[in-house]
């Protein structure tokens, strides 16, 4: 049953990534071996801190990759609107 094994801690895993996660302690340059590192790190930081444009525009872009779908103008502002309201009906309560 080995293979069983081998299954579940490859399940169970967390994927090896280099970003910066909330419960990571704070980058400083005591903890940076290169100039570079640090640019590195800043530049994947400022990748998780986009405007809400940004964020907006990344969300289109993977929509319309995956399945094709581009809201035409109009239908992206019945989308907004819509958001809109439901957003002003849980922050009302």
């Amino acid at each position: 049953m080995p293979a069983a094994a081998d299954s579940t801690a490859a399940t169970n895993a967390r994927p090896n990534t280099s970003w910066p996660s909330p419960a990571s302690p704070a980058h400083s340059s005591a903890t940076a071996d290169s100039p570079n590192e640090t640019i590195s790190y800043l530049a994947r930081l400022a990748e998780t801190m986009l405007t809400p444009a940004e964020r907006a525009e990344r969300a289109r872009a993977a929509l319309k990759e995956w399945n094709g779908y581009v809201p035409t103008p109009a239908e992206q502002a019945d989308l907004d609107s819509e958001l809109d309201r439901r957003l002003a009906q849980v922050t009302s309560r």
